[in-house]
């Protein structure tokens, strides 16, 4: 199931991709044009809370909110991806509910609100990619792509994303799922 470059959709490492800022993840492409292209790497957490990220945001005080590494670029920037039923004026629609930016206002919100899908993810950096960079990138197989779930980015375990959807893949590519982030541990 391949789907074409756009915001919206999930480039998935190929097993073959050894870069290591890259090495077996899922990115969430946000924006694609002319210009180059922007997404956040969803399958990366840290050992940060998002309330050591943005001890200015009091209602982050105490909460276990896990901070993701969103990818290489601009890594002392946290990005907000948010899922509401109701987008806010100054986001970013990116697909399906699911909106980039915004402000700490949303987290308040969603936070206090009993609004059952209403979700945050807190990302440390992105991933950029310069005109043309990812299209070069897709012919030389770097990358697999597939229709973007927001339930793989809020609910589902991070660690197990990639996996999952490449053993979903099929036949070819199921045997790759339980490959070591290190191919010389194998």
């Amino acid at each position: 199931m391949k789907a074409p470059l756009g915001k919206g959709i999930f480039l998935i490492a190929a097993p073959s991709l050894r870069d290591p800022n890259f090495r077996q993840t899922v990115v969430l492409l946000c924006e694609h044009g002319a210009e180059g292209a922007l997404g956040v790497v969803v399958n990366r957490p840290t050992a940060m809370s998002v309330s050591e990220a943005l001890p200015q945001v009091p209602i982050l005080e105490g909460q276990q909110h896990v901070l993701f590494s969103g990818g290489p670029v601009q890594t002392n920037q946290v990005m907000m991806l948010y899922r509401l039923d109701q987008l806010p004026e100054n986001s970013h629609y990116v697909f399906d509910g699911i909106s980039l930016g915004g402000d700490a206002g949303l987290v308040d919100r969603i936070l206090t609100s009993s609004a059952g899908r209403d979700a945050f993810r807190a990302y440390l950096g992105y991933s950029g990619w310069g005109p043309g960079q990812l299209e070069s990138e897709m012919k030389t197989g770097s990358w697999l792509t597939i229709p973007a779930d927001s339930n793989v980015v809020f609910d589902k375990d991070p660690t197990r994303v990639w996996a999952d959807i490449v053993s979903a893949l099929g036949d070819d590519y199921r045997l790759y799922s339980d490959m070591p982030l290190d191919p010389s541990l194998n």
